[in-house]
């Protein structure tokens, strides 16, 4: 039995982890602690307030109140792991590799020779390059490539490498190898919604990339290692089943971080609500555990235990020691231990002990998402399944289950899903409850499979091709949710407030008598503290941003509830820049388009837009005689849309509502009347045609000038804009000191990132926001 005083030291120092957060961290838990010790005495009757669960998850000692001291324990627990965090958090050494990445420019010059040790199996990125970590022993430059000296220099650290598919092929952990390659440090997400790439790498205890070029095998001998187990499964599944099909039966047994599941099928799971069925964890250790259990059940305890716990061994290792996996196998123990004991393990117990060891193990995993998810959907799992069977006991039992169990685990965690990615998968539940069979069936079959692939990889093979038929219809199944009209809600991004609110209201059903009756009325308040703000924002937001999408000017004009984006940069824009800041904005379609192709390469990314958004009314100006694939397929979609398309000549006026357009000359250069303000797109034009143009058309000097990095100088001493904003591209001092001097206010894109702008406003940069904010929490 968990007595309380451990529950509440428990507690203590997971809210201390979560306090690093806060300005204070841990002096806050602190000053909790001491508080609860004062006021909360063992006198107090907190029954009225916590309600025991219909499964008893809530155990007789959380209804006592513990000694003061323990709560000083807990405070003073809670400061300490906001030190200990602060502790564990990665720092490069003096000899890490990052160290030795130039910050000159022209670092991509710089050619190296990285040699030590893979450290991870490789991966298929989405551009379409291996992906591996490697362990860094020794760092070899090249000073000259006419030169072949090499300076050897001692480095250490981790390292983010990339290379082509092909010479990635063949590699695996444990390998001592030499990369040729650029050095490059990571960049930090510079658009709104963006991935951060460089907290990404940090989290990971990696602060450099190379970009490989060469690998070279210095080692050829092959030690032994999870990885060959792992890989005779994938084969022998893949042999059975073929693509992707195999890779899929692989990743519901191993999960998707084990296995290189290809990206569509990844990124059409997680688009429907379906992405834990890809992640190895409770399921599968409760499927292993069972038929295990099941298999012994006349063996002895010792028996059971013993085999129980070597399967939860070997699961652990073939999946990769991932948090949630931990989690899920550090339960499975917890269950064998009851078992052993003869006892009845609370779940909630083991839940909260499970949280607290990993947390002891790697603190960063706070906030891990794959962590909070996987902690919040088993807490919803224990402490609500119960009484949302319990409530439909009017349907048979087993329909109740189907039901019972995505709908909990919907509860806790779609919240942390609306602060994330801002998306609600709309038809998520109903899938999971028709696909849960499906599910369950090819992971057991999956685990069946995987057993005798162990033993004969034919024999693996053969049993994995009776799984043909259930994955098949499993894939239709999720193709037809995410085909459906409106399979993707876009609310936007919640704030923190807003989560907490809600997750507030959340506990309150769980431990309050009086809300648990009122279940729906919490139920519409949630609701109401998301779509209410989101409604709000969107109906008198005005605002202006220019995204940072390199060479060509990527504008996001919103204005009481309409959107026009302007261009759509080159190939991976939509999919990277554009569409996680539109769904962080809450936008569901575009109701005004622009193509003007400034790059003039037929390279844009307007299909990727448009894979997931509508656009109502699609405006592009005929630049180029030749029309590229892409041109021909967008005015297809969008007659299936029932969109606009129209095809403008160069001079045509847009009026837009409060965006009016004009591109001036095919080179080109745009005139744009924003909310107000008059902006002038400037491309690969020579600022003497600039100024010739601008004359010969009776323009008057623009407030806002965009143009490339190489004439900002001539087009700002020119224009004399009140702003200016440079592309890609960095500016030499001697230019930033004389533009210094000007009454124009300069902002380059690559190093500030987004530029945004609001009416009655000042100009804003997403770097100097995110500083701010950083500063602030």
């Amino acid at each position: 039995m968990i007595q309380t005083s451990g529950v509440i030291i428990c507690l203590g120092y997971i809210l201390g982890l979560l306090f690093t957060a806060v300005p204070g961290s841990g002096v806050w838990i602190l000053v909790l602690g001491i508080v609860c010790a004062v006021f909360l005495r063992r006198g107090a009757k907190p029954q009225r307030l916590l309600q025991k669960s219909a499964n008893d998850v809530v155990s007789n000692s959380l209804l006592l109140t513990p000694l003061p001291r323990v709560w000083l324990i807990a405070g003073l627990v809670g400061l300490l792991a906001s030190f200990y965090f602060q502790w564990r958090v990665p720092q490069p050494t003096a000899t890490d590799i990052s160290k030795f990445v130039s910050s000159d420019s022209n670092n991509q010059e710089q050619l190296v020779i990285v040699r030590g040790e893979v450290a991870s199996n490789p991966r298929l990125t989405r551009s379409q390059r291996g992906q591996f970590w490697l362990q860094v022993s020794q760092l070899d430059e090249v000073r000259n490539q006419k030169d072949t000296k090499e300076t050897q220099k001692g480095a250490s650290g981790k390292l983010y490498v990339t290379v082509p598919i092909l010479k990635a092929t063949g590699l695996h952990p444990g390998q001592e190898i030499a990369v040729t390659g650029v050095l490059y440090k990571p960049k930090a997400a510079s658009n709104p919604g963006a991935f951060d790439f460089k907290k990404y790498l940090e989290r990971e205890g990696t602060f450099a990339g190379l970009m490989g070029r060469q690998i070279n095998i210095l080692d050829e001998e092959e030690q032994w290692g999870w990885w060959q187990i792992r890989e005779r499964i994938v084969r022998s599944q893949v042999m059975g089943l073929d693509i992707p099909e195999g890779p899929l039966v692989s990743a519901m047994v191993l999960g998707s971080k084990a296995v290189d599941l290809p990206y569509d099928i990844r990124d059409l799971f997680v688009q429907a609500g379906l992405a834990h069925a890809l992640a190895a964890s409770g399921f599968q250790t409760s499927l292993i555990l069972s038929v295990i259990l099941q298999l012994t059940k006349r063996a002895k305890k010792v028996t059971q235990v013993s085999l129980g716990a070597l399967a939860l061994i070997i699961f652990l290792s073939l999946t990769g020691f991932q948090p949630a996996v931990l989690r899920a196998v550090i339960m499975g123990f917890a269950a064998l231990v009851g078992l052993a004991l003869d006892r009845k393990v609370k779940q909630l117990g083991s839940l909260l002990l499970a949280a607290t060891i990993l947390l002891v193990f790697n603190p960063l995993w706070i906030w891990d998402l794959g962590f909070q998810l996987s902690f919040l959907a088993t807490l919803g799992l224990v402490v609500s399944v119960p009484a949302i069977t319990s409530f439909l006991g009017w349907i048979p039992p087993a329909i109740a289950s189907l039901i019972s169990v995505p709908l909990a685990a919907t509860i806790w965690t779609l919240p942390l899903q609306l602060f994330v990615f801002g998306v609600v998968p709309a038809y998520s539940l109903l899938l999971n409850i028709i696909t849960t069979p499906l599910i369950s069936i090819i992971s057991i079959g999956g685990i069946i499979s995987a057993m005798f692939a162990l033993i004969l990889s034919g024999a693996g093979s053969f049993v994995a091709g009776f799984l043909h038929y259930p994955t098949d219809w499993l894939i239709k199944l999720v193709e037809i949710f995410s085909q459906l009209p409106g399979n993707s809600l876009i609310v936007g991004s919640i704030s923190t407030w807003q989560l907490l609110a809600i997750y507030g209201l959340v506990f309150l059903v769980w431990l309050v008598n009086w809300w648990q009756k009122r279940w729906w009325f919490a139920g519409l308040m949630a609701i109401g503290l998301v779509l209410f703000p989101a409604w709000h924002s969107a109906s008198t937001l005005s605002r202006v941003t220019v995204l940072e999408a390199g060479a060509e000017p990527v504008v996001v004009v919103q204005d009481r509830g309409t959107v026009t984006l302007i261009n759509s940069g080159d190939e991976g824009t939509g999919r990277f820049t554009i569409l996680p800041f539109l769904q962080q904005q809450g936008v569901n379609q575009i109701d005004w388009a622009i193509a003007t192709d400034f790059q003039r390469n037929n390279n844009d990314a307007w299909l990727e837009v448009l894979q997931r958004l509508a656009i109502k009314n699609f405006y592009a100006y005929a630049t180029n005689k030749e029309n590229s694939l892409a041109d021909q397929a967008i005015p297809q979609i969008l007659q299936k849309q029932k969109g606009i398309y129209q095809l403008l000549p160069v001079g045509q006026t847009i009026n837009l509502g409060s965006t009016v357009a004009q591109l001036i000359n095919e080179q080109p250069m745009m005139q744009l009347q924003m909310l107000g303000q008059s902006w002038l797109l400037v491309g690969d034009v020579e600022p003497k045609e600039v100024e010739r143009i601008m004359k010969a058309g009776g323009w008057p000097s623009p407030q806002v000038l965009w143009c490339n990095a190489e004439s900002l100088k001539d087009l700002v001493m020119m224009l004399k804009p009140q702003v200016a904003i440079a592309s890609s591209g960095s500016l030499e001092s001697t230019v930033l000191s004389e533009l210094s001097k000007t009454s124009t206010k300069v902002f380059v894109t690559a190093q500030d990132g987004a530029i945004q702008w609001m009416p009655n406003g000042e100009f804003e940069s997403f770097t100097q926001v995110s500083e701010s904010k950083s500063s602030v929490l």
